[in-house]
Protein backbone atom coordinates (compact mmCIF):
# COMPACT_ATOMS: atom_id res chain seq x y z
CA UNK A 1 0.00 0.00 0.00
CA UNK A 2 0.99 3.62 -0.52
CA UNK A 3 0.81 6.35 2.11
CA UNK A 4 0.20 9.75 0.47
CA UNK A 5 0.80 12.90 2.55
CA UNK A 6 -0.06 16.43 1.43
CA UNK A 7 1.23 19.18 3.74
CA UNK A 8 -0.63 22.47 3.37
CA UNK A 9 -0.26 25.68 5.32
CA UNK A 10 -3.32 24.91 7.44
CA UNK A 11 -3.90 21.16 7.22
CA UNK A 12 -2.07 17.92 6.48
CA UNK A 13 -4.11 15.46 4.41
CA UNK A 14 -3.12 11.80 4.58
CA UNK A 15 -4.42 8.99 2.39
CA UNK A 16 -3.70 5.27 2.25
CA UNK A 17 -4.03 3.53 -1.12
CA UNK A 18 -4.30 -0.16 -1.89
CA UNK A 19 -3.35 -0.14 -5.57
CA UNK A 20 -5.57 2.68 -6.91
CA UNK A 21 -8.23 2.42 -4.18
CA UNK A 22 -8.23 4.93 -1.31
CA UNK A 23 -8.81 2.79 1.77
CA UNK A 24 -8.15 5.35 4.50
CA UNK A 25 -7.87 9.10 4.86
CA UNK A 26 -7.20 11.52 7.71
CA UNK A 27 -6.59 15.25 8.30
CA UNK A 28 -4.41 17.02 10.87
CA UNK A 29 -3.70 20.65 11.66
CA UNK A 30 -0.35 21.78 10.29
CA UNK A 31 1.91 22.74 13.18
CA UNK A 32 5.56 22.69 14.13
CA UNK A 33 6.37 19.28 15.60
CA UNK A 34 9.48 17.35 16.42
CA UNK A 35 10.32 14.28 14.37
CA UNK A 36 9.24 12.07 17.27
CA UNK A 37 5.90 13.88 17.65
CA UNK A 38 5.11 13.62 13.96
CA UNK A 39 6.09 9.94 13.83
CA UNK A 40 3.95 9.20 16.89
CA UNK A 41 0.94 11.01 15.41
CA UNK A 42 1.08 9.27 12.02
CA UNK A 43 1.85 5.82 13.39
CA UNK A 44 -0.91 6.27 15.96
CA UNK A 45 -3.66 7.06 13.48
CA UNK A 46 -2.57 4.18 11.24
CA UNK A 47 -2.63 1.80 14.20
CA UNK A 48 -6.14 2.93 15.20
CA UNK A 49 -7.37 1.73 11.80
CA UNK A 50 -5.38 -1.49 11.98
CA UNK A 51 -2.39 -0.62 9.75
CA UNK A 52 1.33 -0.93 10.48
CA UNK A 53 4.46 0.11 8.55
CA UNK A 54 4.82 -3.47 7.36
CA UNK A 55 1.60 -2.96 5.37
CA UNK A 56 2.94 0.13 3.58
CA UNK A 57 5.19 -0.25 0.55
CA UNK A 58 5.87 3.43 -0.14
CA UNK A 59 5.34 7.02 0.96
CA UNK A 60 4.69 10.02 -1.31
CA UNK A 61 4.85 13.56 0.12
CA UNK A 62 4.01 16.99 -1.23
CA UNK A 63 4.55 20.00 1.01
CA UNK A 64 4.42 23.78 0.84
CA UNK A 65 5.86 24.21 4.36
CA UNK A 66 9.66 23.77 4.23
CA UNK A 67 10.12 23.04 7.95
CA UNK A 68 7.46 20.31 7.85
CA UNK A 69 8.93 18.95 4.60
CA UNK A 70 12.20 18.38 6.45
CA UNK A 71 10.38 16.65 9.29
CA UNK A 72 8.49 14.41 6.86
CA UNK A 73 11.73 13.39 5.14
CA UNK A 74 12.99 12.14 8.50
CA UNK A 75 9.71 10.50 9.56
CA UNK A 76 8.79 8.76 6.28
CA UNK A 77 11.26 5.84 6.58
CA UNK A 78 9.58 4.80 9.84
CA UNK A 79 6.20 4.61 8.11
CA UNK A 80 7.07 2.20 5.31
CA UNK A 81 9.33 -0.61 4.22
CA UNK A 82 9.48 0.78 0.67
CA UNK A 83 10.38 3.83 -1.40
CA UNK A 84 10.04 7.44 -0.26
CA UNK A 85 9.13 10.14 -2.81
CA UNK A 86 9.06 13.86 -1.96
CA UNK A 87 7.64 15.95 -4.80
CA UNK A 88 10.05 18.62 -6.02
CA UNK A 89 12.35 19.60 -8.89
CA UNK A 90 13.67 16.57 -10.73
CA UNK A 91 10.73 14.32 -9.89
CA UNK A 92 9.05 12.79 -12.96
CA UNK A 93 5.48 14.04 -13.17
CA UNK A 94 4.75 13.31 -16.82
CA UNK A 95 3.58 16.89 -17.29
CA UNK A 96 5.29 19.81 -19.04
CA UNK A 97 5.33 22.96 -16.91
CA UNK A 98 5.08 25.97 -19.19
CA UNK A 99 5.57 28.93 -16.86
CA UNK A 100 8.41 31.45 -16.51
CA UNK A 101 10.07 29.68 -13.56
CA UNK A 102 8.86 26.07 -13.10
CA UNK A 103 10.75 25.74 -9.81
CA UNK A 104 8.58 28.33 -8.07
CA UNK A 105 5.24 26.58 -8.54
CA UNK A 106 4.04 24.76 -5.41
CA UNK A 107 4.27 20.98 -5.35
CA UNK A 108 0.58 20.63 -4.49
CA UNK A 109 -0.40 22.65 -7.56
CA UNK A 110 1.46 20.36 -9.94
CA UNK A 111 0.10 17.30 -8.15
CA UNK A 112 -3.45 18.63 -8.56
CA UNK A 113 -2.88 19.36 -12.25
CA UNK A 114 -1.53 15.86 -12.89
CA UNK A 115 -4.51 14.26 -11.16
CA UNK A 116 -7.03 16.49 -12.96
CA UNK A 117 -5.60 15.64 -16.37
CA UNK A 118 -5.56 11.94 -15.54
CA UNK A 119 -9.12 11.84 -14.21
CA UNK A 120 -10.90 14.49 -16.27
CA UNK A 121 -8.80 15.05 -19.39
CA UNK A 122 -7.61 18.38 -20.73
CA UNK A 123 -8.08 21.28 -20.77
CA UNK A 124 -8.89 21.41 -17.06
CA UNK A 125 -9.05 24.00 -14.30
CA UNK A 126 -8.48 23.00 -10.67
CA UNK A 127 -9.79 25.24 -7.88
CA UNK A 128 -8.10 24.29 -4.60
CA UNK A 129 -9.82 25.80 -1.55
CA UNK A 130 -7.20 25.99 1.18
CA UNK A 131 -5.34 28.72 3.05
CA UNK A 132 -5.20 30.41 -0.34
CA UNK A 133 -7.64 29.66 -3.13
CA UNK A 134 -5.51 28.42 -6.02
CA UNK A 135 -6.58 28.06 -9.63
CA UNK A 136 -4.37 25.80 -11.75
CA UNK A 137 -4.79 25.38 -15.48
CA UNK A 138 -4.00 22.43 -17.72
CA UNK A 139 -4.01 23.43 -21.38
CA UNK A 140 -5.58 21.51 -24.24
CA UNK A 141 -2.23 19.82 -24.95
CA UNK A 142 -1.99 18.50 -21.37
CA UNK A 143 0.69 20.91 -20.14
CA UNK A 144 0.53 22.98 -16.97
CA UNK A 145 0.26 26.56 -18.21
CA UNK A 146 -0.12 28.59 -15.01
CA UNK A 147 -2.83 29.78 -12.68
CA UNK A 148 -4.13 32.25 -10.13
CA UNK A 149 -3.56 32.65 -6.38
CA UNK A 150 -6.21 34.47 -4.32
CA UNK A 151 -6.69 34.89 -0.56
CA UNK A 152 -8.61 31.97 0.89
CA UNK A 153 -11.96 32.22 2.63
CA UNK A 154 -10.53 31.95 6.15
CA UNK A 155 -7.69 34.41 5.47
CA UNK A 156 -9.94 37.05 3.96
CA UNK A 157 -12.56 36.71 6.69
CA UNK A 158 -9.85 36.72 9.36
CA UNK A 159 -8.46 39.96 7.94
CA UNK A 160 -11.93 41.50 8.13
CA UNK A 161 -12.35 40.49 11.78
CA UNK A 162 -8.86 41.53 12.88
CA UNK A 163 -9.16 44.88 11.15
CA UNK A 164 -12.46 45.86 12.76
CA UNK A 165 -13.41 46.54 16.38
CA UNK A 166 -16.98 45.24 16.48
CA UNK A 167 -17.01 42.22 14.11
CA UNK A 168 -16.40 38.64 15.16
CA UNK A 169 -15.77 35.25 13.66
CA UNK A 170 -18.77 33.35 12.34
CA UNK A 171 -19.54 29.83 11.20
CA UNK A 172 -19.25 29.39 7.44
CA UNK A 173 -22.87 28.48 6.71
CA UNK A 174 -25.32 30.15 4.35
CA UNK A 175 -27.51 32.83 5.95
CA UNK A 176 -31.30 32.79 5.57
CA UNK A 177 -31.01 35.35 2.79
CA UNK A 178 -28.21 37.14 0.92
CA UNK A 179 -29.53 40.24 2.69
CA UNK A 180 -28.23 39.71 6.22
CA UNK A 181 -30.73 40.56 8.97
CA UNK A 182 -27.95 40.94 11.52
CA UNK A 183 -24.18 41.26 11.77
CA UNK A 184 -23.54 37.50 11.80
CA UNK A 185 -25.67 36.89 8.70
CA UNK A 186 -24.16 39.92 6.97
CA UNK A 187 -20.65 38.52 7.48
CA UNK A 188 -21.74 35.05 6.38
CA UNK A 189 -23.29 36.47 3.22
CA UNK A 190 -20.21 38.50 2.39
CA UNK A 191 -17.86 35.61 3.11
CA UNK A 192 -19.68 32.81 1.28
CA UNK A 193 -21.28 34.65 -1.61
CA UNK A 194 -18.35 37.00 -1.96
CA UNK A 195 -15.89 34.14 -2.26
CA UNK A 196 -18.19 32.22 -4.59
CA UNK A 197 -18.39 35.31 -6.78
CA UNK A 198 -14.59 35.58 -6.78
CA UNK A 199 -14.32 31.95 -7.88
CA UNK A 200 -16.95 32.26 -10.59
CA UNK A 201 -15.37 35.44 -11.95
CA UNK A 202 -11.88 34.00 -12.16
CA UNK A 203 -13.08 30.68 -13.59
CA UNK A 204 -15.00 32.54 -16.29
CA UNK A 205 -11.86 34.41 -17.33
CA UNK A 206 -9.78 31.21 -17.34
CA UNK A 207 -12.36 29.36 -19.43
CA UNK A 208 -12.26 32.23 -21.91
CA UNK A 209 -8.51 31.60 -22.22
CA UNK A 210 -8.47 27.80 -22.56
CA UNK A 211 -11.87 27.01 -24.11
CA UNK A 212 -15.43 26.14 -23.13
CA UNK A 213 -14.60 22.44 -23.07
CA UNK A 214 -12.42 22.84 -19.97
CA UNK A 215 -13.47 20.71 -16.99
CA UNK A 216 -13.59 22.71 -13.75
CA UNK A 217 -12.93 20.63 -10.64
CA UNK A 218 -12.70 21.76 -7.02
CA UNK A 219 -10.74 20.25 -4.17
CA UNK A 220 -9.43 21.23 -0.74
CA UNK A 221 -10.88 21.38 2.74
CA UNK A 222 -13.33 24.21 2.04
CA UNK A 223 -14.55 23.02 -1.37
CA UNK A 224 -17.79 21.53 -0.06
CA UNK A 225 -18.50 24.80 1.78
CA UNK A 226 -18.07 27.15 -1.19
CA UNK A 227 -18.92 25.14 -4.33
CA UNK A 228 -22.69 24.89 -3.62
CA UNK A 229 -22.78 28.69 -4.02
CA UNK A 230 -20.74 28.74 -7.26
CA UNK A 231 -22.13 28.69 -10.78
CA UNK A 232 -19.01 27.80 -12.76
CA UNK A 233 -17.58 24.82 -10.83
CA UNK A 234 -18.76 21.42 -12.05
CA UNK A 235 -17.22 18.82 -9.78
CA UNK A 236 -15.88 18.43 -6.23
CA UNK A 237 -13.07 15.88 -5.88
CA UNK A 238 -12.09 15.94 -2.22
CA UNK A 239 -9.13 13.61 -2.62
CA UNK A 240 -7.70 14.97 -5.89
CA UNK A 241 -4.32 15.88 -4.39
CA UNK A 242 -3.88 12.47 -2.77
CA UNK A 243 -4.77 10.84 -6.08
CA UNK A 244 -2.15 12.96 -7.82
CA UNK A 245 0.47 11.82 -5.34
CA UNK A 246 -0.41 8.20 -6.09
CA UNK A 247 -0.12 8.78 -9.85
CA UNK A 248 3.26 10.52 -9.60
CA UNK A 249 4.60 7.90 -7.18
CA UNK A 250 3.67 5.13 -9.60
CA UNK A 251 5.32 6.94 -12.52
CA UNK A 252 8.56 7.28 -10.63
CA UNK A 253 8.55 3.62 -9.65
CA UNK A 254 8.31 2.74 -13.33
CA UNK A 255 11.66 4.47 -13.87
CA UNK A 256 13.46 2.34 -11.29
Amino acid sequence: MLLAIDVGNTQIAVGLFRNDELVGHWRFSTKEQTIDEMRWELLGVLALDGFTPSDIGGVAVSSVVPSVTATMRSVAPALSHGSILVIGPGIRTGMSILIDNPREVGADRIVNAVAARERYGSPAIVVDFGTSTNFDVVGADGAYIGGVIAPGLEISTGALISGTAALRRVEFVAPRSPIGKGTVEAIQSGALYGHAGLVDGIVERLVNEVGDDATVVATGGLASTIVPHCSNVETVDEYLTLEGLRIIFDRNQEDQ
